[in-house]
């Protein structure tokens, strides 16, 4: 109980701060802040004469003119910004707005209790769920506590855990991804961070109850896939996915991170792209200006988003769930030939 009652209380004071935080323009953002700046400082004014509350009016509707007019067409590297923006909602944020209840669980039994990954008993709409989700945090003693996000072979083996619970009780699995990978300490190595890593794909691939995955975030190589495996795989609008960062693709093939730009673009790895590819099965929409912006609506679209992944599941017997999930991976990668005609 004591447990439970503090992971409220810090679901409680994590809201009241992404609340009251001011939000920090993006580098494509300043000329929009710089709007918002002087429209804050019109409606400051004690009496303002019709003349400025006009000024007020057409300044609003430019201010959302120019976000939509900006984040309609963002680019990659520009997308991973704002995935990665400090005031971006995270996994226990989302927890508060989308969940009606979470009870957590701790602990894989083995070696400890990764606090990277989140795990536990959810309700949704009146509907029983198994949650797993990995959590950042926001300021330094809750990122040193969830490690940034990165979890250790115990995350991995806890949410595991927790899924072949689900499986047993025909628990659906709601899986939140937000991390920039598995940790890659000596530590995580030496405790086999890439055995369980795999492990958990071939037994997240043999689950038998619908499993929906949710990249909120960053999307990070085996770090998201440990426990990216489902039968609904779908992405916030700003969230990427992807076998490396840009930054590691940039040290790789240009020697420097200072190309990362142009290791995003090259990697393909944005909503619109994976959803080409068959990665992923949905968009799930952002509002103007990042999820950051809006909380309680990007958090809203979600929920229809779940909601509308665990109808489409509902009516599917473990086999079939397996059966589907099976040639959703094989049809990744597949692509077509054309031979090149011969100019008559």
């Amino acid at each position: 109980m004591h447990r439970l009652l503090s992971s409220y209380f810090f679901i409680f004071d994590l809201r009241a701060k992404i609340t009251q935080m001011k939000h920090r323009p993006l580098p494509f953002e300043r000329d929009i802040h710089e709007l918002e700046q002087r429209l804050e400082s019109l409606e400051q004014q004690s009496d303002p004469n019709e003349e400025t509350q006009d000024a007020i009016r057409n300044m609003r509707k430019e201010i959302v003119r120019l976000r939509k007019s900006v984040f309609e067409n963002l680019d990659s590297w520009q997308s991973v910004q704002v995935a990665r923006h400090e005031q971006r909602p995270q996994t226990l944020d989302y927890l508060d707005m989308v969940f009606d209840e979470f009870i957590e669980l701790h602990g894989d039994r083995a070696y400890g209790d990764d606090r990277a990954m989140l795990t536990g008993f959810a309700r949704i709409d009146g509907r029983k769920v198994m949650f797993i989700g990995q959590h950042k945090g926001r300021n330094l003693k809750e990122r040193t506590t969830h490690n940034y996000g990165m979890a250790h072979p115990e995350g991995y083996r806890k949410a595991l855990q927790k899924m072949e619970m689900a499986a047993k009780f025909n628990l659906p699995i709601i899986s939140f991804i937000d991390t920039a990978g598995a940790y890659p300490g000596v530590g995580a190595e030496e405790r086999g961070q890439a055995y369980q890593i795999a492990y958990n794909l071939r037994e997240m691939s043999r689950l038998g109850t619908p499993v929906i995955c949710v990249v909120i975030g960053e999307g990070g190589s085996g770090g998201a896939l440990g426990i990216g495996v489902g039968d609904y795989v779908c992405m916030l609008q700003y969230a990427y996915y992807s076998v490396i960062s840009p930054e590691g693709c940039a040290g790789i093939l240009w020697k420097h991170v200072k190309h990362a730009d142009k290791a995003a673009k090259a990697l393909r790895f944005t909503g619109p792209d994976l959803l080409e590819f068959g990665v992923i099965d949905s968009i799930v929409p952002e509002p103007f200006g990042g999820a950051h912006q809006h909380p309680r609506q990007a958090a809203t679209n979600l929920k229809i988003e779940i909601l509308k992944g665990l109808k489409k599941l509902s009516g599917m017997s473990s086999e079939e769930l397996v059966n589907h999930r099976y040639e959703r991976f094989r049809r990744i990668g597949i692509f077509e030939e054309q031979a090149a005609q011969t100019a008559q």
